[in-house]
Parts: structure tokens; sequence; C-alpha cells
């Protein structure tokens, strides 16, 4: 696939994800960022801000094979993996679960128990699934969104940095201005209902093949040994910011230099750029660093003081 192509495939996603979702303009960047970048992505906003069409439209765009869970207190591991069943012939066949598709939105995950969100998140490093000893794989384009509630605590089970460390991205949707939201309204007006697919507008823009097309051209992005030198040091400074407790690890420096060529191919860039990094340092670290309590307290949210730590760190001229 030539470099001309890509671009247009590109830009035909994001176009199709914009006339979609209104007003978030940063989770659909940054949502097609880790797709590409072969991560898994936790959205994180109040309900009603598009976060489950968001999901669906991608799915819808690129093809591929969606399901959703949602993730409740008495969910089990074996309702997302699958089981094996007993046949009438004696033998034991594996019954696929949901996570057996392309695009799997896991819905409220901090509603389940932890075993069952360990299963999952098993699923998201390993890309596979072992069920009575035997691994299944999972398929090339397997990726994870999953979301969570920020104001509701009551009947949910936190995830752990541990595992909150395998997510590439946490992706924030905030309200849209009162444009968007008003335009909201006219689309409804014009026939638009969000859980019916076919009334969204937009066709498929490219399918699983396609996706590893742009995956390898992602991995194909020049990058400079400055810009290694940044994300190291961007990394390494959240350990010794005295605003923090717990700093980010050697993950979240893969995941920045992952994530930053993805978004270079979507500028339409082979190579990549400080800004790159700095663009996505927020969302490949907000959730993988701790604020110190007495600032918690104070109101100081992990972007802000990761605003402080990026202020310090000297940006290369390369």
């Amino acid at each position: 696939m030539g470099s001309i192509e890509t671009d247009r495939q590109v830009k035909q996603v994001l176009a199709a994800l914009r006339h979609v979702v209104l007003g978030q303009e940063e989770a659909i960047r940054e949502c097609l960022v880790a797709l590409l970048a072969r991560g898994h992505v936790l959205l994180e906003g109040v309900p009603g801000t598009a976060k489950t069409l968001l999901v669906r439209t991608l799915a819808r765009v690129l093809d591929v094979e969606y399901a959703r869970i949602q993730f409740t207190p008495d969910l089990m591991p074996g309702d997302i993996t699958g089981i094996s069943v007993l046949t009438s012939g004696q033998d034991f066949l594996f019954r696929p679960g949901p996570l057996f598709h392309d695009l799997v939105l896991a819905d409220e995950i901090n509603r389940a128990p932890a075993k069952t969100q360990a299963a999952l998140l098993e699923a998201m490093q390993e890309r596979t699934v072992t069920v009575d000893g035997t691994s299944h794989p999972l398929s090339k384009t397997f990726t994870v969104f999953a979301t969570q509630n920020p104001i509701e605590f009551e009947g949910t089970y936190p995830l752990p940095e541990a595992e909150l460390d395998r997510f590439m991205l946490k992706v924030n949707t905030g309200y849209p201005s009162a444009e968007n939201e008003q335009g909201v309204l006219h689309r409804y007006l014009d026939g638009f209902e969000a859980d019916i697919p076919e009334t969204y507008g937009v066709q498929s823009v490219v399918d699983a093949a396609g996706i590893e097309h742009l995956r390898r051209a992602v991995e194909a992005v020049r990058v400079e040994p400055g810009i290694t030198a940044y994300i190291t040091a961007i990394v390494r400074a959240t350990r010794e910011a005295a605003s923090l407790t717990l700093g980010a690890s050697p993950r979240a420096g893969v995941a920045l230099l992952k994530t930053g060529r993805a978004l270079a191919l979507l500028e339409g860039r082979d190579f990549m750029i400080p800004d790159d990094v700095k663009h996505l340092a927020p969302a490949v670290l907000r959730h993988r660093v701790n604020v110190a309590p007495e600032l918690e307290l104070e109101g100081v949210t992990p972007d802000v003081a990761l605003k402080s730590v990026l202020e310090q760190v000297e940006v290369p001229t390369v």
C-alpha cells in the first residue's frame, strides 16, 4: 500500500468518525492512534459522552467484528473467555466467548470482580485465551476499549496500578460544546439513532487486512535518537517529581514511542517530531502515575501534575 493510499484511508476513517461523534476530537484521534499502535484503550467519562458510540462507529468504519460486554459484579471469567462444553459424543468442545471478536467494548470494566478483570487483562497482554489448559489465539485486530465512570464508586472494583499499566492510553471524554450538543439534537431530528448503526450515514473504509497494512506503515515511521532520549527523559522525570508518589514504568516509554509513530502517520508524516510525544504524553501517562495525597486533596489532577513535569523536560531540536 503506497503512502498516498495510506494517507487517504486514514483521512477517510477520521472523517467518518467525526461525522458521527460530535465534539470529541481528541478522543477520536487518540482511539485511532491506539488501534494503529496495537494498543488497548481505557475510556473515562460521565454517562452519555459518546464512549460506546465512538467504539461502535469505529467498528463500522473498519468493517471488523464487534462485541460489547456489560461488566457486572456477577460476571465470571468464563462469560468473556468462553467455556468447554461436553458434547453428546462425550468430547469437550470449546465454545468461544465475546473476546473472540476484533473490537471489544468492555463497558464499565470496574464493575466486575478482580478475577474477571484479570481474565480480560491477560487476554489483552497475551492476545490468547487459555481455557482448561488449552490456549486459543485471538484475532490479529483484537483491541479492547474499556469504559469506566469517574463519578460512581459504589459497587465498583477499581483497577490496580499494574493492570492499568496494560492500557496503552487513557482517553477522557468530556461534555461537548453548546454548538456540538445542539448538533447532536439536530442529528436525531434527521433520523439518527445511536443504537441503530445503519442510521450513522457511514460506510466501511478498511477491513482487517487494511488495518494490518496501516499498522505496518506506523512501524515504518522514522524515529531519531533525540526523540527516544526525549521520551526516556519524560518517563524518568515522572519518577523524580515531588508531586507524584508513583511514576511511570518503562512500558509507558514504549507506549509513547508506539503512539507517537501512529500520530505521525495520522498527520501525514513518515517521521516523528517532539510534538507527537508532548501531545500524547497526558493520555499515555495519566493512568500510570499517582498524585501525592496532599496535592490530590487540593484538587491537583494527574494531568496538572504531568503538565508541570513536561514543562521541566527540555524539548529536543530534531
